[in-house]
């Protein structure tokens, strides 16, 4: 049962102060996360929000602070003074009557810093006694006149609607002739829906009624107030002129005060309110980043780092270095002129002594050409794809954020792919059968120039006529031995080269896939730092600022 119902002065379910602090803080946290992504207009009103809960709960006392609000001539002053039970509030024919808000204050709690928060200049005090006949007390009770929520002075509207946003139970106070006004309940009413359990509605003036037009009458405002959004809110019938129904308003403001819990509550409608007006510029999840879009995305960075051009530079290089060490050494001079395709690429670093944080500053940008059209167009659309995949499910500006986070700035990505390779080590150990075929081809090479040299000599002995003074040379069959180690020399060392250029291909495919992993896990980092991250960034603030809304509604 509402604590403003006959019959109780606690019920429902009341906001203990340390639920409303963490509800307001989690607003608080959703507007800091939601950023530039959430509506300013509806970020502010949180903001304000914040700030009042904020001081609301640091003013010192337990009042409550109930406000009369209504239109021009339903009689707010004159009700005003019969629930103060003297003449307070000034009541006369021209309109508008009121046009600075009045307090009563019941009880002897300093109301002071909360009136001046309130910006109530002129105040009634009254004791705790005159309560009049309820059952219950009127202590910490702050009741407000307020001006004319439809006066034809602005400032006077204005002033109505300041007070409005402070106060903790509003009493809509109609008259039989203006009860259905629309700028009351348009303007006023229906804009505080969420505000219920806060919520009363008094149709006064009901002395110039009959009983069966007041019957027809209360039952209307009732469907108006369901009409409104506060189905729950209770509406009673009032005669200031006559006090008929004025003690059991008394009775429910009395209720009211009795659990010293409205405060807490408007102040978490206030919250309710504003996390729910956000919420509707948050989606009800997030998306990620599918795997196919992330591997599209990693190809085309590849190749715009150019990573097939190093990786069959890579290749060439290997067979080149494989060649200079296992080819036939009389012909081993020729592989080392050629140039280099790593040199040539300046992704040679292995005579550079530095570390791989200092490849930058030393080896600079390397000489890859830049990315093709084709290569550039690629890599925007696979960051596109990565976007929209991510952002699919998320409102505009959200989805517009992730599309900013997944396309870096002017030359910053191109700069970053080219140190990835750059700083990727493109060396590995060299493979030992290398050595072993040089070794056996020196072998080679020395038995055929013995085996020439050898021969040579039994030739200019037989010219000079001195082959009687050399001993027969040594056969193996009918085959001397010097021309089997010329012959060797001459027919296995280029065979021995030809069979490791073979080997060496299969070597260079696989010191290439090697490379390529390599080369792919250094574009993936800057596609994690690039792209990838600042998406998840967004995500994360999504997802941060929705679990933060939800939080600030549950209070």
């Amino acid at each position: 049962m509402s604590p403003v119902r006959t019959g109780t002065a606690r019920g429902g379910a009341a906001v203990s102060p340390e639920r409303l602090a963490a509800a307001s803080a989690s607003l608080a946290a959703a507007v800091d996360a939601g950023g530039e992504e959430l509506p300013e207009p509806q970020r502010a009103r949180a903001r304000d929000v914040v700030a009042k809960v904020e001081r609301r709960t640091s003013i010192a006392g337990g009042h409550t602070v109930v406000a009369l609000a209504g239109a021009t001539g339903s009689g707010k002053s004159s009700l005003f003074n019969a629930l103060v039970g003297t003449d307070v509030a000034k009541v006369g024919v021209r309109r508008p009557t009121t046009s600075t808000p009045t307090a009563a204050v019941w009880g002897t709690e300093p109301a002071g810093e909360l009136l001046d928060w309130l910006g109530v200049g002129s105040r009634h005090l009254l004791g705790a006694d005159d309560s009049g006949p309820q059952v219950g007390s009127l202590d910490g009770l702050v009741l407000l006149d307020l001006p004319d929520v439809d006066s034809r002075e602005t400032a006077n509207r204005d002033e109505a609607q300041r007070v409005l946003e402070l106060v903790d139970l509003f009493v809509w106070v109609a008259d039989p002739q203006k009860y259905a006004d629309s700028r009351l309940h348009d303007d006023h009413v229906a804009t505080l829906s969420s505000h219920e359990v806060v919520t009363m509605a008094v149709l006064n003036q009901s002395d110039r009624l009959a009983p069966e037009d007041l019957g027809r009458l209360r039952t209307d405002l009732v469907r108006l107030m369901e009409r409104d959004g506060l189905p729950g809110a209770t509406v009673l019938a009032t005669s200031a002129r006559t006090g008929a129904g004025v003690d059991e308003l008394r009775q429910r403001l009395a209720n009211a005060v009795a659990g010293r819990a409205m405060a807490r509550a408007r102040l978490a409608a206030d919250v309710r309110t504003a996390a729910g007006t956000l919420s509707g510029h948050v989606a009800t999840g997030e998306g990620g980043v599918a795997k196919a879009s992330r591997s599209e995305l990693l190809d085309a960075l590849a190749r715009s780092a150019g990573v097939p051009a190093v990786v069959e530079a890579v290749r060439r290089d290997y067979r080149m270095e494989a060649a200079a060490d296992t080819s036939w050494p009389f012909t081993r001079w020729v592989h080392r002129l050629r140039a280099r395709p790593l040199r040539r690429l300046r992704l040679d670093g292995r005579d550079v002594g530095v570390t791989e944080s200092d490849v930058r500053s030393v080896l600079g940008r390397s000489s890859l050409p830049p990315p093709s059209p084709a290569a550039r167009a690629a890599v925007e659309l696979a960051t596109r794809r990565v976007a929209d995949g991510a952002g699919a499910d998320l409102p505009t500006p959200w989805a517009e954020a992730v599309q900013r986070a997944a396309t870096p700035p002017g030359p910053e990505l191109g700069d970053a792919l080219d140190q990835a390779v750059v700083g990727t080590s493109l060396h590995a150990r060299r493979p030992v059968w290398w050595r072993v075929v040089g070794l056996v081809q020196l072998v080679l090479a020395w038995a055929a120039i013995a085996g020439a040299l050898w021969l040579v000599a039994y030739a200019v002995a037989g010219w000079l006529q001195l082959d009687a003074l050399l001993p027969d040379a040594p056969a193996v069959g009918v085959l001397p031995v010097p021309f089997l180690l010329l012959l060797g020399g001459l027919v296995l060392g280029p065979l021995l080269a030809a069979l490791s250029a073979w080997l060496a291909r299969i070597g260079a495919r696989r010191r290439g896939a090697v490379m390529d992993a390599r080369l792919r896990s250094s574009i993936e980092t800057v596609a994690d730092d690039e792209i990838l991250a600042p998406v998840r960034r967004v995500l994360d603030r999504h997802a941060a600022t929705r679990e933060a809304l939800r939080h600030a509604a549950d209070v």
